[in-house]
Parts: structure tokens; sequence; C-alpha cells
């Protein structure tokens, strides 16, 4: 991924921030109550996060430690009541509750919704949700979306080839800067 945005979206690239040091993750995974899973350690080890830029698609960015507490908090004292009394949901459904405290936001779209890695012990354990900040948490089935690898390799894939995935097809704007159309 990174060679390619370097090549076709320089700004993109330059959007990425500098790795994370493993103190500001271990004080994430303490306030979160959770450690993170390993693909998400060693992408924030690789890049902590970066500017809002779309990255994954169609219009996610990624998130730094800090942002991954802070999304993470926010959810929790929005949600944190109704949670205690609430059902999980089914954790290998294609939606699941608005929100859940095993679950680790990612990714932004600078609209107050997230991708996340759903925590909870399951089957699908890792597989990659939407969290929508007025509809709840919906999972899709496409392959992409089972994990954080999974997502990172597809993207990297329609990148390398230039054909789409699950319908996104990834182009650069203005000679520097990704974008994904539909």
């Amino acid at each position: 991924m990174e060679a390619w945005l370097v090549r076709y979206t320089p700004r993109t690239f330059a959007a990425l921030g500098p790795p994370a040091d493993r103190s500001e993750i271990a004080a994430a995974e303490q306030a979160i109550g959770q450690p993170f899973p390993e693909p998400l350690e060693e992408s924030l080890l690789r890049h902590n996060g970066m500017e809002h830029y779309d990255l994954l698609p169609p219009f996610w960015s990624l998130l730094e430690v800090q942002g991954i507490t802070r999304a993470w908090q926010t959810r929790m004292e929005i949600y944190g009541d109704e949670l205690a009394g609430a059902e999980e949901g089914d954790p290998d459904g294609e939606y699941g509750p608005w929100w859940h405290g095993q679950w680790i936001p990612f990714a932004f779209d600078g609209a107050g919704d997230h991708l996340i890695v759903d925590q909870r012990f399951s089957p699908r354990r890792g597989r990659i949700g939407e969290a929508d900040h007025e509809t709840g948490c919906s999972f899709s089935r496409h392959p992409m979306w089972a994990s954080l690898p999974a997502l990172l390799d597809a993207t990297a894939t329609a990148m390398e080839t230039g054909e789409a995935v699950d319908g996104y097809l990834p182009v650069a704007v203005d000679e520097d800067e990704l974008d994904w159309e539909f």
C-alpha cells in the first residue's frame, strides 16, 4: 500500500502518522480494559493513524492510538448505561447492538462513525464492523471485512491491480490524493 500511495497519491501517503510508541498502546489498552488485537497493534507500530484522508474503502481514515481511546470512551459514555441491561446481539449476526464494550474502533469517517474490530468471543472474533452513530453496527459478509489483515490485503490488492474490491475502485484525485469510486 505504501509504495502505491507514494507513487500515485503522495498527499494521502503524507497524511500517515509516524509509528506509535508501545507505551501509548499499553496505556490505551489499559484505558479500554482489553488488549488490542495483534494486527491493530502492528498497524499502529507502523503508522499511528493519519489525518482525515480516505485510505480504506470507501471513505475511512485510520485513528491514532489516542483517537481509538477517545472514540471508545465516547461510545461508552453515550451507550454505557444502556449496555448494562442490553442484549449483546448475535456475535455472529449481520447486525450488532448499538455499541459493545468489546469493540475496538480503528478508523473514522469524520461524521461520527467508526470501523471496529469485534473482540467478542465468538467464531467470527476479529471481524470488521461499521459502527454508525445513528443506526448501530453492521457486519458485511464480504471476505474483505472478515478481519483487519483481510481488509488491508484487499485494499492493497485493489490499489496494485486497479480492480474494484467489494464494489470500490481506487482512484487518484488531482494526481495526489486517494479516493474510492463505487
